[in-house]
């Protein structure tokens, strides 16, 4: 029998008040997830705090039972890269299905299991064996890497659906009205949170306005980076994000102009260079650009990726966005609604 539209908003909701009560005792998981997650504890504290979706409006509830959908049976893989997103990755499954399976990340699991845990819901179920070879209907979630997501369609059977929540970037919009000073503020709290490991992630910024104005927006960036990350250090950093950021900042200090903080990097470059999409960690490409025309070229060639672009001209924003993408104001960045993936580009 299928289950009404308020029968999913109600499990969802129940798994929210388990969100809340994992938020409320924290402090005995703090030390597990911050050596679980790979960010430090102020981190933790942050995307505990600050970037949990626990207040959905009832349209967005609406929404989000829409975007899941009906299924027999939904089995959840989990990334490692954002770990508070195992909420809204479990809610899409059970408002789409009365049979949920959760695998968590190996290298992560410690929110996940807590949410499940505190969840009480013998509807969801995990076990962190799965093997998606052996899940027989129905759909498979599958959060991460392009390259993990094209295994997993590689080993599932031929009955099941695989929707597949990928590799993405975000993108700013600094307009020629904005000021410079809060532009730069606000867009540093979308870089922060998470180490800018997620897909709504701001990896470039695009200032309207002559070079100057970039150079000044990417001083007070420079500046508000090293603040914040006062406040929130940044994880230590992989062998492999430590050799992409050391690539990233010798290109930039030979090529145009590198800002280097003891946690970050903030590359400038000049109107017309090659755009390069800066790497995770706190690492952010600025240019100048004379006209929306100019931003649209500069991010063609990043539309596949482009999930999320934060600016202080939501207007402006829309028409440079792709239309899967996310707008949100700057500093919103990593606030989404509860209204379906993050990641709105076509699953399938």
């Amino acid at each position: 029998m299928a289950r009404s539209v308020e029968s999913r908003i109600d499990d969802v909701r129940a798994l929210i008040r388990a969100a809340r009560a994992v938020v409320d005792r924290r402090g005995a998981l703090l030390a597990e997830m911050t050596a679980s997650t790979g960010l430090s504890s102020a981190g933790v504290e942050l995307a505990m705090t600050r970037h949990l979706e626990l207040e959905p409006t009832d349209e967005d509830l609406r929404r989000l039972a829409a975007r899941a959908g009906d299924t027999s049976s939904a089995a959840v893989i989990l990334s490692a890269n954002v770990f508070v997103g195992a909420l809204r990755a479990v809610a899409i499954a059970r408002a789409a299905s009365s049979r949920v399976v959760v695998r968590p990340s190996r290298r992560d699991p410690t929110f996940s299991r807590a949410l499940v845990d505190a969840a009480g819901d013998p509807a969801i179920v995990l076990d962190e064996a799965l093997d998606v070879a052996s899940v027989e209907g129905g759909e498979l979630h599958v959060y991460g890497h392009d390259a993990t997501i094209a295994l997993v369609r590689a080993r599932a059977r031929a009955s099941v659906r695989v929707l597949g929540h990928g590799s993405g970037m975000g993108a700013a919009w600094i307009s020629a009205r904005a000021d410079v000073a809060a532009a730069a503020s606000a867009l540093a709290e979308d870089v922060i949170v998470f180490d800018q490991r997620g897909c709504l992630s701001p990896r470039v910024a695009l200032v309207e306005g002559p070079p100057a104005r970039a150079d000044a927006f990417a001083e007070a960036l420079h500046a508000e980076l090293a603040r914040q990350g006062a406040l929130v250090p940044r994880g230590p950093l992989p062998a492999d994000v430590r050799a992409e950021s050391d690539r990233y900042r010798a290109t930039m200090t030979y090529a145009c102009r590198a800002l280097v903080g003891r946690e970050h990097v903030v590359g400038v470059a000049p109107p017309g260079a090659p755009m390069i999409a800066a790497p995770a960690y706190r690492h952010l490409h600025v240019t100048a650009c004379a006209t929306e025309d100019d931003a649209r070229a500069i991010l063609a060639p990043l539309s596949r990726a482009l999930v999320a672009v934060g600016s202080d001209d939501a207007e402006a924003a829309r028409r440079l966005a792709p239309p899967s993408a996310r707008v949100s104001a700057l500093g919103q960045m990593q606030r989404p609604p509860l209204d379906g993936p993050v990641d709105l580009r076509d699953p399938t």
